[in-house]
């Protein structure tokens, strides 16, 4: 059968080994505490499915691109209390079906391939920035990221600048966890004005944080010429729910409004009646937040006893530690039971690294930091 070459040149997920291997084992009937997958085990907060429950109707129909109202009213008001900014629930706001699809599909919308227009993205990074680019037809300019893993407007060569359409940036990151600040944005944001390239920012974990609220792309003066792609699934428990938002330029909105028209991809209404109840209550965030602060603490901690470093790992879902050998330390684990991610599968610069996502709950957190003790402390 004749298939897109593209998807050849990229291939399946490279987590999906891991995960393949760690499901052998557990039907073998060996206990694992899985950090590989950023999905949370705690329940969705009850009122959540509640409000899913009250909107399923007798009668289903399809949904529109754009959404409920209510839903793009109750995400407009989340971005002006979380960021200040005031965006039209009209014009600028479109609901998704979580956001790893529409970070996706945002290239086909403004890639030309035949123009040879690129698209940057930090590497390592979530895998699905290249996997867009790449089945849209862009040229891709990865960038790969310092020892820090911060990634700066200085780090795009211009030539990228000159031949990029569009850029990603990811605060906090994925998988390191770094935070990019307020005026690192800003200069992003004054380098893709003067190069006319679309800025799209992946602010998933956003509401994720330790100390101080991570900023937003938004903060730096608006929505012209910008995107950011938000989610519920770790900010509200929703990771199955599949709901997202994307927030920005309103030119750049009703065009991926057009796109998303002709694949009639659209989430449902009763997922949208959930969506709503998530965004207009925050009260539950600083909850799984708190939850997430004790596991890292956990975690970081247990490590440290052993003397592997942390990096970033400030916000987010992801604890990123610097390791000799990421694979062998992987398949160390695996064999005792600890499920981690090789820093290689997240790109060119994860080498040597490892990712804990925080998703077992604190016993199996602190469970697994026996086995590490355990099995590290050997060597």
């Amino acid at each position: 059968m004749r298939v897109n070459p593209v998807l050849n040149q990229i291939g399946s997920h490279a987590i999906t080994a891991i995960q393949d291997r760690a499901r052998h084992l557990r039907e073998a009937g060996k206990p694992l505490v899985d950090f590989s997958i950023g999905d949370p085990r705690e329940p969705t907060p009850a009122f959540i499915p509640e409000a899913l429950k009250r909107a399923v109707p007798r009668v289903s129909q399809y949904p529109t691109v754009m959404g409920l109202p209510a839903l793009r009213e109750a995400i407009a008001a989340y971005v002006g209390r979380r960021f200040g900014v005031e965006v039209d629930p009209g014009t600028q706001v479109l609901p998704t079906t979580g956001s790893k699809e529409s970070i996706f599909s945002t290239a086909l919308a403004f890639v030309d391939r035949d123009a040879g227009d690129g698209v940057v993205w930090p590497t390592p990074g979530y895998p699905i920035y290249e996997r867009g680019a790449r089945l849209a037809g862009a040229s891709p300019l990865p960038v790969r990221l310092p020892d820090d893993f911060l990634f700066r407007a200085t780090d795009v060569p211009d030539r990228s600048w000159e031949r990029a359409r569009m850029l990603w940036l990811n605060s906090p990151h994925n998988p390191a966890g770094v935070v990019s600040p307020l005026d690192e944005l800003a200069r992003f944001r004054e380098r893709a004005q003067r190069h006319e390239v679309l800025l799209c920012s992946d602010e998933c974990y956003v509401d994720l944080y330790d100390h101080d609220p991570p900023a937003s792309l938004l903060e730096t003066g608006g929505t012209e010429g910008v995107l950011i792609y938000l989610s519920l699934s770790k900010r509200s428990g929703m990771t199955g729910y599949r709901s997202g938002a994307i927030v920005g330029d309103e030119r750049a909105i009703a065009v991926l409004k057009s796109l998303r028209t002709g694949t009639g991809t659209a989430p449902p209404e009763f997922t949208q009646a959930a969506a709503i109840a998530a965004w207009n209550d925050d009260a539950h965030v600083e909850q799984r937040r708190s939850l997430f602060q004790r596991k890292r603490a956990i975690i970081t901690r247990g490590f440290a006893t052993l003397g592997y470093r942390t990096i970033g790992s400030e916000a987010g879902l992801y604890i990123w530690l610097k390791v000799k050998d990421d694979v062998a330390i992987t398949e160390r684990l695996l064999e005792r039971g600890v499920v981690v991610s090789p820093g290689r599968v997240f790109g060119p610069g994860g080498e040597g690294h490892i990712r804990l996502a925080l998703v077992p709950n604190l016993d199996e957190c602190e469970q697994a930091m026996d086995v590490v003790r355990s099995c590290l402390g050997e060597a």
